[in-house]
């Protein structure tokens, strides 16, 4: 599996892309959603993007809208991971073309169960 890490947290892509690699999965990172988009243009497609919502240059949500607006991204499972807590940012996202949602902090068993939810497995 193809996954993109969108994160202006060092620490937070460091975390996700150990989990990841770990299990064998092929992992790029970007730094903000601009940067994010460059990525899926360069490298893709991906299967998974996990993407946070605060960020300079371009935010998260704005990276998942420009990001499903592309068919070539149309298959991409995208979860949003941020600290953004409230109900309406949730149905934004969801709204915006994320398949789901996950609050920091978190353990890995509650990434694997959302991607489990979204049809994909981390095992």
């Amino acid at each position: 599996m193809r996954v993109l890490l969108v994160d202006d947290s060092r620490a937070q892509r460091a975390f996700l892309r150990r989990m990841l690699t770990g299990l064998g999965y092929d992992v790029v990172e970007a730094e903000d959603g601009e940067r994010g988009l460059t990525q899926l243009q360069a490298a893709g497609p991906f299967d998974l993007a996990l993407v946070d919502w605060n960020m300079p240059v371009m935010s998260g949500i704005d990276f998942v809208r420009h990001a499903k607006a592309e068919p070539a991204n149309a298959a991409m499972k995208v979860v949003m991971v941020t600290s953004e807590t409230g109900t309406d940012r949730m149905t934004e996202a969801l709204a915006a073309g994320a398949d789901e949602y996950i609050m920091k902090p978190f353990a890995p068993d509650v990434l694997a169960q959302k991607l489990g939810l979204i049809g994909l497995d981390l095992a």
